[in-house]
């Protein structure tokens, strides 16, 4: 809607519902719409404020904003802003309030402390229970597959004591997990976190699940708890549980195969497996043969895949496969000479100062473990060969004192000193690159040819993608609360907003499908985006307003912004009317 511009004695100021600019003859009240009413097509299909209703604790008597409603605010704002507690008060109040499902009342009322009272009700809900009933809803609804789910976890760092949450705690809430330090994903040893484990459907990516656990529980100890939860949540156990090699323990994968389930996993390093057949690599024992080259959108050849022909059976019965991927080869090639790279450049500083005038580097043990630190950090103890020796180092002096002259006598002192010589190994290079590009995947799913075991594992990046969008786009780090009950609670509120964000981008790349599109022009300059993204499209939204023009009179006139073809052709590939934007 194009509207002509106010004179200069028009004053806008803010206003607790929308924004008010006064006329000579009315006044104009404006609201941000943005993507609002598509992401209420998708709650009100997911249902989620009913389930959350029906699992959130009874209301306390200073409840003024249902809890429901105030953790549903929150799903729109990470959605639309990622706006502080504080500022989601004034977020909510520039848009329609109607579609925030609130009153201007509730408007006011929300203030940081609510919204964190809305958290912590989350958490002393059965939240187990809560998001078996959000997703069994959701796949019922929207047709989503569970044949093959995508396991993983990331680490969510924090900033800050938190003494109180420094062990798990069992009050008369549920247990709070432990804010503490641990193997770091962000690579931030120096930083407390939390463990947050996900899993999804490979059906589009949808999360399916997702759990808290304290900073310092390493990932294998997860599993077995993660899948007897999916069983429930698909009510069947036949379906693909695929995982990092944190999988691949006798415990983890006797409970799944006992009962029957399948699973598919990468070896890890520390079996005897891997060792054995790089061996047979290196001495030239192994004969590779093609079964996949990967094409770019442009048609241009990015990767090719090979297998052995025969697959392994390991003691415990299951399959084991070993590829061979050319993109991978590169990959580790590139890493090696960077690890490599990197760790010649500290020996040479370790080098320097040993050889400096003041060094202090003067015990041949803690010089050992100096380099031990070194190569073991950068993985290249097997490639660089280090070694400590004693040289001896001439000095002069006067024999006697006073001013030197021509006939001053010096004497020579001998003492040793510590050096050390370091090479690149070339021929343990050359033996490494050998086994450049390959990786082993494990599976007890003997259905499952070699390509398809490999398409199934080349799916898992996308739980990669969802943990980017995670930490980037919804940026959940730096968390600005103190009570690990409202930290937890805010991270569940995070699963729902990635669980919107997958059907919106599902829903929208279906409709694509349905079409023949192969690409809309969501990019700047109208270019072609072949797979949209939740956060593309709601930019696409996001100058839509609604505008109300009250007339001294006491007549009212409302008109929306004219929605472009583009916003039209992204509704109908959504399946909504135009009309869900009052047009």
């Amino acid at each position: 809607m194009s509207t002509r511009q106010p004179s200069s004695a028009a004053a806008t100021k803010p206003y607790p519902s929308g924004t008010v600019t006064q006329w000579p003859s009315g006044t104009l009240r404006s609201w941000t719409v943005s993507a609002l009413p598509i992401l209420n097509h998708l709650l009100q299909r997911m249902d989620l404020e009913a389930i959350l209703q029906a699992h959130l604790p009874a209301r306390d008597g200073r409840g003024k904003l249902p809890v429901a409603r105030g953790l549903l605010v929150l799903v729109h704002n990470v959605l639309l802003a990622r706006e502080p507690l504080y500022g989601i008060r004034a977020w909510a109040a520039g848009h329609d309030p109607r579609l925030l499902g609130l009153t201007p009342d509730q408007i006011g009322a929300l203030n940081d402390d609510r919204i964190g009272r809305c958290l912590a009700a989350l958490f002393r809900a059965n939240r187990p229970a809560l998001i078996l009933a959000v997703v069994r809803h959701v796949v019922q609804a929207f047709g989503v597959s569970l044949d093959e789910l995508h396991n993983d976890s990331t680490t969510i760092s924090f900033h800050g004591a938190y003494a109180d949450a420094a062990s798990e705690r069992t009050l008369q809430d549920p247990p709070t997990p432990a804010i503490t330090w641990g193997h770091s994903k962000a690579h931030r040893p120096d930083l407390k976190q939390l463990l947050y484990i996900l899993t999804l459907s490979s059906d589009g990516g949808v999360p399916i699940h997702c759990r808290v656990a304290s900073g310092n529980v390493v990932d294998d100890t997860t599993h077995c708890e993660n899948w007897d939860t999916l069983c429930q949540i698909a009510g069947t156990c036949d379906f693909l549980y695929v995982a990092d090699c944190k999988l691949v323990t006798r415990e983890n994968l006797n409970h799944i195969a006992t009962r029957g389930g399948r699973f598919l996993s990468v070896l890890p390093r520390t079996r005897s497996e891997d060792a054995a057949f790089r061996q047979r690599l290196r001495a030239g024992a192994v004969v590779w043969q093609p079964i996949w080259d990967k094409y770019d959108d442009e048609g241009k050849l990015i990767d090719r895949f090979s297998v052995v022909a025969q697959h392994e059976v390991l003691p415990e019965g299951y399959r084991l496969w070993w590829y061979l991927s050319t993109r991978k080869a590169e990959l580790d090639l590139a890493s090696r000479s960077n690890r490599l790279d990197r760790a010649v450049r500290h020996l040479r500083q370790v080098q320097t100062k040993l050889r400096g005038p003041r060094s202090r580097l003067r015990d041949r043990v803690k010089v050992h473990e100096r380099l031990g630190e070194i190569l073991n950090h950068y993985d290249v103890a097997d490639l660089v060969r280090v070694e400590v020796v004693e040289r001896p180092q001439e000095t002069y002096h006067q024999r006697r004192r006073g001013r030197p002259g021509k006939n001053t006598e010096y004497v020579k002192r001998v003492r040793l000193r510590l050096d050390l010589d370091f090479t690149i190994d070339a021929a343990a290079v050359a033996d490494a690159q050998k086994t450049d590009g390959i990786f082993p995947l494990l599976t007890n799913d003997g259905s499952l040819e070699a390509l398809a075991v490999l398409h199934a594992y080349k799916r898992q990046p996308t739980i990669e993608k969802r943990f980017e969008q995670f930490k980037t786009d919804y940026a959940v780090a730096p968390v600005w609360l103190k009570d690990v009950r409202r930290i937890e609670g805010l991270l569940h509120v995070y699963f729902f907003v990635l669980l919107v964000e997958a059907l919106l981008e599902r829903e929208l790349r279906r409709g694509m499908k349905r079409a023949g599109l192969e690409a809309l022009p969501l990019y700047p300059e109208n270019r072609p985006c072949r797979c949209p993204t939740a956060r593309r499209l709601i930019d696409v939204f996001e100058p839509v307003q609604r505008h109300t023009l009250e007339t001294q009179a006491g007549v009212a006139t409302t008109a929306v912004t004219e929605l472009t073809a583009l916003q039209r052709q992204v509704l109908r590939l959504l399946q909504l009317p135009t009309t869900t934007y009052g047009a």
